[in-house]
């Protein structure tokens, strides 16, 4: 069988599936195929180990969450400021919450990280390169805060995220006006 990037990505986006609606415990070869829709024994072509099926689930996740930089650059055009700051947030929890496949996929794999080495060794590296490129971003549109206030807003993002796809806290706060909360609280 031809091994192309299509039909890998489209076993990785049926891993990822998988991965989201049963977790770390029903993330099988088997499943990612039946997902996939494709004949058993395909997905273990393309990813020999469970630990090569999760990387290449890391690397799919760091691809469709991956900020569209066109997007972006007007933000980088507009007059430093919280509200740019807001905008440039508000991007983020939308590329978070534009497939909770996805977003679930990563908490899984974020709470198998903690029980495997090799699962924190997958997302270690694309979590760290994630937080620096947040950093160069808000650097380069001369955004206000640093490395500790982007930090404070992965966490607090996180957090955000992980409660709207879950079970919600009924607190009549919207997403957008919680990050214009975020915002005007945790930057200086």
């Amino acid at each position: 069988m031809a091994r192309n990037d299509e039909r890998r990505a489209a076993l990785a986006d049926a891993g990822i599936r998988v991965l989201a609606v049963e977790g770390a415990r029903g993330l099988t070869h088997r499943a990612v195929d039946s997902a996939a829709g494709t004949p058993r024994g395909t997905a273990s072509n393309y990813f020999a180990t469970r630990t090569d099926l999760i990387a290449a689930l890391v690397e799919r996740i760091g691809q469709r969450l991956a900020p569209d930089l066109t997007a972006l650059a007007p933000l980088r055009d507009r007059e430093p400021s919280r509200e740019v700051f807001g905008d440039y947030i508000r991007d983020i929890v939308r590329r978070l919450m534009a497939d909770p496949h996805v977003a679930l996929a990563l908490f899984e794999l974020r709470l198998e990280a903690a029980r495997r080495p090799e699962v924190a060794g997958a997302l270690a590296e694309w979590r760290r390169q994630g937080f620096e490129n947040d950093v160069a971003f808000n650097r380069a549109a001369r955004l206000p805060g640093d490395a500790l206030e982007i930090a404070l807003f992965h966490y607090a993002l996180d957090g955000l995220v992980f409660d709207r796809l879950t079970q919600p806290l009924d607190d009549g706060l919207g997403v957008d006006h919680a990050v214009d909360v975020l915002v005007s609280r945790l930057l200086p």
